[in-house]
């Protein structure tokens, strides 16, 4: 059972799927949009507008034709119906106009109360550094008027325009945030609605549908992304494709011109990755090393960021996205890695090329005229990560014998013996005296010199302070977590075996190639950047002097970046961990698990219950984090 609760400790943070709870993208909207006291989602589909509204109650006065007759204490009886209500709230209210003149009528489909949906923003109350402006915070009443409405249109229309409420001078009544997508693709991020906004639709490629208004646009707007990721011991290059754009340069071998079939899915992922295999050449410090295909995702394009297609659906080609990771094992950190783009299209002429290093990330463009993306390595201080076995302090296994002091006092037994004697008969006893005082200040003088280490007998070993203990766990998990850094498999169980001993070391790397299997079928190798032992408290083994029972307390802080794109977890342990002096190191040998629970890992970790005594506390030595490197004056790659 405890092999299965370390590896659930180990692996978990290892081998996380970050993305789920806590993330923290490349990207983060500063609008404040999202926040608005009133949000609309638009959906341009083959046949009708869909609008889905949360309006907030302090505004229903401004969408009073949506309110129910039952839902209002008092009723006009000339209130008109709710016919003649959806076609005034479709005429001035909420409009959607064609390029052709035509004003759609709305429908609607469903009204009812709710609270409004949770679109909390990080930066919500504080400064925009770009505007100097507060991100504006969403309403204390959480109440909303949610509705949906359908606008049809019979002729696929080249242009909308979307009106929100408008008072005599042109500009929105109230406060609209708003999102668009032009069937699956979304067209904008969150912004404010607050005027008449104008979008060309292009129905043969959503991709390039776009409002005239250059405010209104998305964030990530490339349908192609080149990503080069150097870390220690691998160099990754990340691709991001739609299969629309893949058209021109594979056989996708697809039944329809319109459709992914969901049984398609699969063997379209692999021949794109074996596709990638062959193109687009990296080189490393000179070498043209031989990619390995990590893993292809059909992936979509979400407010925060690029985010996997979990479940198998059903894809339309002109928006489908695939991410492609192609893998190069390195002996160390590189100096230079080159990567020759060499796919372009009459619409694609600059893609994006981003360099991603253990001190961040570097934007720039290739060109067909200019195809070549280069990083070179200004890292400045890095250190590489490093697995080192953890020593026993001598202290607790041997004893420093003073050879030359106890010399010094053997010699001066025969001499005290000699002057008692001499002194007992009268005879001359000052030369002994001399000789004694010197044999005296010299084992005195020679005390902290020709020194003899002995060891110590076990039962003789002092406690272990829980201050040192705290010390020694960090160490060891911190090596544990970096052992799974290595990418060959011998690697990785040479670099735990440093750290763990006994048949918990044969458990966790028999568990661990599962999970890299696993990873490898799709899942997002996750790396340990930091751990923070907390608290510990020493109980000793009597059955093993040299073994110690730690009840502790730590966190792992662990990330995992793809296409961009990184999220971030951080778990909180309670763990019983048994560590043993082994050939002079210290190897983790046993551990039960207590309590895991996922925290937030920008706030600070409050310690569970029980009675902890102090070891490392949050104010204690920080490990270094292979982030906070910094590069030379010269960044450009």
């Amino acid at each position: 059972m405890f092999v299965f609760r370390f590896c659930v400790i180990a692996l978990t943070c290892i081998y996380l799927l970050l993305g789920a709870v806590v993330g923290r993208a490349d990207w983060i909207n500063l609008t404040g949009a999202e926040t608005s006291p009133n949000i609309a989602e638009i959906y341009v589909l083959d046949d009708h507008v869909k609008l889905v509204l949360e309006i907030y109650i302090g505004d229903l006065e401004t969408f009073e034709d949506l309110v129910p007759d039952d839902w209002l204490k008092d009723v006009d009886p000339n209130r008109p119906n709710v016919t003649e209500r959806l076609r005034e709230f479709s005429a001035s209210t909420f409009q959607f106009v064609t390029e052709r003149g035509e004003q759609l009528q709305a429908h609607l489909q469903l009204v009812e109360p709710r609270m409004r949906k949770d679109r909390q923003s990080p930066f919500a109350g504080m400064i925009n550094p770009f505007t100097r402006q507060r991100v504006p915070e969403a309403p204390q009443d959480k109440r909303v008027l949610y509705v949906e409405l359908v606008y049809p249109f019979t002729q696929r229309p080249d242009a909308l325009t979307m009106i929100p409420p408008i008072d005599e001078k042109g500009s929105a009544k109230v406060t609209i945030g708003f999102i668009a997508y032009h069937k699956a693709v979304p067209i904008i991020d969150f912004r404010y609605l607050g005027a008449p906004a104008k979008v060309a639709l292009n129905w043969d490629d959503p991709w390039y549908t776009k409002f005239d208004n250059p405010n209104l646009k998305r964030h990530h707007k490339s349908a192609l992304m080149s990503f080069l990721y150097v870390e220690p011991f691998e160099v990754r290059h990340e691709v991001l494709t739609r299969v629309k754009d893949l058209e021109q340069w594979m056989d996708l071998g697809l039944r329809g011109d319109e459709y992914i079939e969901v049984e398609e899915l699969e063997p379209l992922k692999q021949r794109i990755g074996e596709f990638f295999l062959n193109k687009n050449p990296v080189t490393i410090d000179g070498k043209r090393l031989k990619p390995i295909l990590d893993r292809s995702n059909y992936v979509k394009v979400a407010l925060t960021g690029i985010q996997l297609i979990e479940k198998p659906e059903r894809l339309e080609i002109s928006t489908a996205i695939v991410g492609v990771i192609l893998a190069y094992i390195t002996d160390g950190m590189p100096q230079e890695v080159t990567a020759d783009w060499e796919l372009f299209t009459d619409q694609i002429q600059r893609v994006p090329a981003t360099a991603i290093d253990p001190a961040g990330p570097l934007l720039s463009y290739v060109e067909p005229q200019d195809n070549v993306h280069k990083w070179t390595n200004f890292l400045k201080n890095y250190k590489m990560p490093t697995v080192e076995q953890v020593a026993v302090d001598e202290a607790l296994t041997t004893i420093q014998l003073p050879v030359a002091s106890i010399l010094c006092l053997v010699a001066l037994v025969p001499v005290v013996r000699k002057w008692r004697t001499q002194n007992k008969a009268g005879g001359p006893t000052r030369m002994l005296i001399a000789t004694g005082a010197l044999l005296l200040i010299g084992g005195l003088t020679l005390y902290p010199f020709a020194r003899m280490s002995v060891a110590k007998p076990a039962a003789m070993a002092p406690a272990l302070t829980d201050t040192d203990a705290a010390l020694v766990l960090q160490a060891l998990l911190k090596n544990v977590y970096r052992a799974f850094d290595f990418r060959e498999e011998d690697d990785v169980y040479d670099k735990l075996a440093l750290s763990v001993d006994g048949d918990l070391l044969a458990d966790i790397y028999l568990q661990s190639r599962k999970s890299l299997q696993i990873q490898k079928a799709g899942g997002a190798q996750a790396k340990v950047k930091d751990v923070e032992v907390l608290a510990a408290s020493v109980d000793g083994r009597p059955d093993r002097p040299l073994a110690y029972t730690l009840k502790a307390n730590w966190t792992a802080l662990g990330t995992v970046g793809h296409w961009g794109h990184i999220h971030t977890r951080k778990n909180l342990y309670d763990a019983l961990v048994t560590v043993d002096a082994v050939d002079g190191n210290w190897r983790i040998t046993d551990l039960e698990l207590l309590e895991e629970q996922r925290i937030d890992p920008y706030g600070q970790p409050a310690l569970g219950s029980g009675d902890r005594r102090s070891g490392i506390g949050n104010d204690g030595p920080a490990l270094q984090t292979s982030g906070s490197q910094s590069r030379g004056a010269n960044t450009k790659p």
